[in-house]
């Protein structure tokens, strides 16, 4: 996808006009702002911000809009830079929360949320582990966090069996849901990436943890079982 086709297909879904592409716009200016200081995002990508990174992280919001409340709890694990978590919530209103334990990347969103004034997002300087909500969240994101066995391990407390992953993959995706599957059952279904030919979206609902088999118990030991005599 070029940078062109990128704004089109912002354009057509109503998100390149208006307060949502005022957003995204001053969002992207402050991330290049932000690349002078630190490794928010490739030299190699900076040319290419609008579909590696916006329409990158823009496409979970269509994979979401049939399921998602706007009351609902959006949050993203490993937010980083800001995608998907910043590039989503400058398209919707509905609650988000930012989770990222690097303290230069927390700093800078909250300086994005401070200065686009995305009053319904928050940032938590935490660890995935250590993140808790009083509800369990309609929506988990993350892109580039973690492989997904381990993504799933660590955000399972987050999510119910009826919360929504979105969860962006590159060419391994197919591997990682394969060793996924072993650990962990759930509705999977995979839809390749608008940005990237390699890239694809994992997406799953009613994720639980397979019940571990029980181990065999050990043989008696029959010395044990003798009688004296």
């Amino acid at each position: 996808m070029t940078e062109d086709q990128a704004q089109d297909w912002l354009q057509a879904h109503g998100w390149w006009a208006g307060d949502a592409g005022e957003r995204l716009r001053r969002f992207v200016a402050l991330v290049l702002e932000e690349a002078d200081r630190q490794n928010l995002i490739s030299a190699n990508s900076r040319a290419q911000i609008w579909a590696r990174h916006i329409v990158d992280s823009a496409q979970l919001m269509t994979l979401a809009q049939e399921s998602d409340g706007e009351g609902e709890r959006w949050v993203d694990l490993g937010t980083g830079a800001g995608f998907p978590g910043l590039v989503v919530a400058c398209l919707r209103t509905g609650p988000m929360s930012l989770v990222e334990m690097r303290p230069l990347r927390v700093a800078f969103l909250e300086r994005v949320v401070r200065e686009l004034a995305l009053d319904h997002v928050e940032v938590l300087a935490s660890k995935v582990e250590r993140t808790a909500f009083a509800a369990p969240a309609g929506i988990i994101s993350a892109r580039a966090y973690a492989p997904l066995d381990r993504l799933l391990q660590t955000a399972h407390h987050l999510a119910d069996r009826k919360t929504l992953w979105l969860l962006p993959k590159g060419r391994n995706g197919e591997k990682e849901l394969a060793i996924a599957r072993q650990r962990w059952q759930a509705v999977f279904h995979v839809e390749q990436s608008l940005t990237d030919a390699e890239s694809a979206i994992v997406i799953a609902r009613d994720v639980t943890p397979r019940i571990a088999p029980k181990r065999a118990s050990k043989p008696m030991n029959p010395r044990k079982n003798r009688r004296a005599t």
